[in-house]
């Protein structure tokens, strides 16, 4: 995949906005698909008449003719109404402007990097998983799971927006994992790289993520995949080796999500489990450094409860849902 700066700045931003960002085409296309009225409807419409007199007197009042309602219902907070998208060919279609554009976007970056490594036939390679052997100690593939994660949420939270379908978690995370594997076909023929199973398999992980967190009631409220940049002597290193020895990738648990801390002080808690590498990028080895997995514990403070607690203005919840994906530095304590 090209340039990880990119790609993540690009996730961030739809992340951050997916699930707030008004869906005027949306409302545009159901003002008209709406039924037009027919006249006819109409005059076959019941007519309401209400009569009021006091009591014990004759009526005088001409009667009231009541007034009907009729055309499309009023959507909800300016959004069209949801639909029940219930089969998966329906909600791909639900979905095929936000899919037909990541797809586009990886088109493009992949296209970018083949012009600079070069192509060859397709080909496998086996890139391993957290050995010490491994290029990058495995944090790349945390990484493929991460974005794969990214992407899936970004659909589900498309989907959302036009259905509640059980399964659009589903669909989300299968979308996300076939999109994954498009942009694995360009390594396939990079001479850089291949096509590797290693990648795959942390795709699929990532995306089965994703949908188990959106489909087991109160799982977002409790569980986050996190990334965490450690800015180095660069502040960010764009590519290689110093780029994945930046990246720290943690669950949080978050204590805000259990009733029985909900209301006491330890609801801005955070329980965390990650991993990282260190002393593996090409001037480490040079160096003669022996490359190390550091697997870690901590604890953090929560600062979705800190800082929004309950968002109202668009503002916060993307500051919010920001959140759900990234980790700030240097707000946890973690031990190897």
């Amino acid at each position: 995949m090209a340039s990880p700066l990119l790609f993540r700045t690009t996730l961030c931003l739809l992340m951050t906005g997916a699930a707030w960002v008004p869906a005027r085409a949306e409302e545009a296309l159901a003002m008209i698909e709406a039924p037009a009225l027919d006249i006819a409807d109409l005059h076959a419409q019941p007519v309401s008449l209400v009569v009021t007199q006091p009591a014990g007197e004759p009526s005088t009042a001409a009667p009231a003719v009541a007034e009907a309602a009729y055309g499309p219902p009023a959507p909800d907070n300016g959004r069209p109404a949801k639909r029940d998208l219930r089969t998966f060919s329906e909600q791909v279609g639900a979905v095929k402007w936000e899919v037909g554009g990541i797809a586009a976007y990886m088109t493009v970056i992949n296209v970018k990097k083949m012009t600079e490594v070069g192509t060859r036939g397709f080909h496998f390679q086996n890139e391993g998983w957290f050995g010490k052997s491994t290029l990058n100690l495995g944090v790349d593939k945390l990484a493929h799971a991460f974005n794969t994660y990214a992407i899936s949420d970004i659909l589900y939270a498309r989907l959302r927006r036009k259905t509640d379908a059980p399964s659009a978690a589903v669909t989300a995370a299968v979308l996300a994992s076939g999109l994954q594997i498009y942009s694995e076909f360009f390594d396939a023929v990079k001479k850089s790289s291949g096509f590797s199973v290693q990648d795959v398999a942390f795709n699929t992980a990532g995306a089965a993520l994703s949908a188990l967190r959106n489909s087991v009631p109160g799982m977002r409220d409790k569980l986050d995949f996190r990334l965490l940049f450690i800015p180095n002597s660069d502040i960010y290193t764009f590519m290689g080796g110093e780029h994945y020895e930046q990246e720290r990738f943690l669950l949080a648990l978050q204590l805000s999500g259990f009733e029985a801390f909900k209301h006491t002080p330890l609801r801005f808690v955070e329980l965390h489990a990650g991993y990282y590498g260190k002393d593996f990028s090409g001037p480490d080895r040079d160096a003669g450094k022996i490359p190390q997995r550091k697997p870690f514990i901590g604890i953090g403070l929560n600062l979705q409860e800190l800082l929004f607690p309950h968002p109202r203005s668009r503002a916060a919840k993307i500051g919010r849902g920001a959140l759900d994906y990234f980790q700030v530095p240097y707000t946890a304590v973690h031990i190897d």
